[in-house]
């Protein structure tokens, strides 16, 4: 698994909200995701909305941030720098969620106006993504 997040805002660019993503590296497919806060509470809410069979068995890099390490399994988690590569499908997804969903984009005009909405739109793209696309990218690799 590999784990990120994503800020976007909802009502007002003053009121950010982090969109934490996990994607299995060798299916594609996004596994979990969670809208809060960028604390322990937000990477507690991903680490919930994963599969239980992820929870169990999964190994998970992650980037640096320090909410990783308080919430997933010590001798299974592994922080590490961008470049060291072992993030980049999670940073591709990020990009083409960012390029596909209008509110998500750092200078829009589009954005929710209420977390439903916000929410509504972010599950819609991963499961088109999920059924559509993730399937031929895990083929093509």
């Amino acid at each position: 698994m590999q784990c990120d997040e994503i800020w976007s805002f909802v009502g007002s660019k003053k009121n950010k909200v982090w969109i934490w993503l996990a994607i299995d590296r060798d299916s594609r497919k996004i596994a979990g995701a969670y809208a809060g806060r960028r604390d322990a509470e937000g990477a507690l809410g991903l680490w919930n909305s994963l599969p239980e069979s992820c929870r169990k068995n999964a190994v998970f890099y992650t980037d640096l941030w320090s909410a990783y390490k308080e919430i997933l399994p010590q001798g299974r988690h592994f922080p590490v720098a961008k470049e060291s590569g072992k993030t980049s499908h999670i940073e591709r997804f990020n990009l083409t969620l960012r390029q596909r969903v209008s509110r998500l984009g750092r200078k829009t005009l589009s954005f929710s106006k209420n977390m439903k909405n916000h929410i509504g739109a972010l599950w819609n793209f991963i499961h088109h993504y999920n059924e559509n696309i993730a399937p031929n990218l895990a083929t093509t690799s």
